[in-house]
């Protein structure tokens, strides 16, 4: 599978070393919440995996460019999508009968999102009170094959549905641990792709020091406790968000901004 800076496994959460960069094209904010709304891509892409549906490739590539490419290039790395066999290439990657069945559970498992759109509308609308300058992103749906959870970059954010089918989700068995699988849930949906975003914004601070990863982990940490209070529920956890927590009570005029864009972490580790 080829890398890029823009696949964010879930596992990443565990592991916080690596900085990412956004490039950040965003929708402005008004009062239709269509703008709030996940874009289900994942529908045409599945269309045409299942069918050979010529008008759903022709929408893949002439509606959805830049999430075509994304899943062909840097999702399942099949190759270029310029290449005149590209298209021939996706289908036949998902004719593997796990895969097959995959899309159609999904599909299946997936054919509403009305309460992860919900969650995400309000969630975000919170959010922007905190940080007025911030603006939803544009965020869409697809099918990957059990690699990727999120995928940041290209002025996008894509939710791989296929790594959010339940703890219990019986293939899931064969690839993850039992504590990846508790991750793996409609649940967290919302939660990951906050996380994701602001971390664009507010990226690592990456100090040159013997303790850059404590440094990290108390980043990840602020960001997981402001995806936590904005969606009113402790849906992240990690080493330093309960720190982040007591000092948040205890510094009650702390703003949200500047927890985020305060460098120094030892406010935080030394909290008792």
């Amino acid at each position: 599978m080829r890398k890029s800076f823009i696949i964010i496994s879930i596992v990443l959460l565990g592991c916080v070393s690596c900085q990412r960069s956004w490039n950040g094209f965003l929708l402005a904010i008004d009062d239709n919440d269509s703008l709030l709304t996940i874009d289900r891509f994942d529908r045409v892409e599945g269309r045409y995996i299942s069918t050979g549906d010529f008008a759903a490739l022709q929408e893949m590539s002439t509606r959805y460019p830049e999430q075509t490419r994304t899943l062909m290039e840097d999702v399942l790395g099949i190759g270029r999508v310029n290449d005149i066999e590209i298209s021939r290439k996706f289908r036949h990657y998902f004719q593997d009968s796990t895969l097959i069945q995959l899309l159609r559970d999904v599909q299946s498992e997936y054919a509403q999102m009305d309460d992860v759109n919900d969650e995400f509308r309000t969630a975000f609308h919170r959010l922007q009170q905190y940080i007025s300058v911030i603006h939803p992103p544009m965020v869409y749906t697809q099918v990957g094959s059990l690699d990727q959870s999120i995928v940041v970059g290209n002025n996008m954010i894509g939710i791989c549905l296929d790594k959010y089918m339940g703890k219990d989700y019986p293939l899931y068995a064969k690839y993850y641990k039992p504590s990846q699988r508790e991750q793996m849930t409609r649940s967290m949906i919302v939660p990951d792709v906050l996380v994701f975003y602001i971390l664009s914004l507010y990226p690592m601070p990456n100090p040159q020091s013997p303790d850059r990863q404590v440094a990290n982990d108390v980043h990840m940490s602020k960001i997981m406790w402001v995806v936590n209070h904005v969606l009113e529920r402790d849906a992240l956890t990690m080493s330093y968000v309960q720190k982040v927590e007591e000092y948040m009570h205890t510094h009650n005029q702390t703003t949200i901004l500047q927890l985020l864009t305060e460098v120094d972490y030892r406010n935080i580790v030394s909290v008792k």
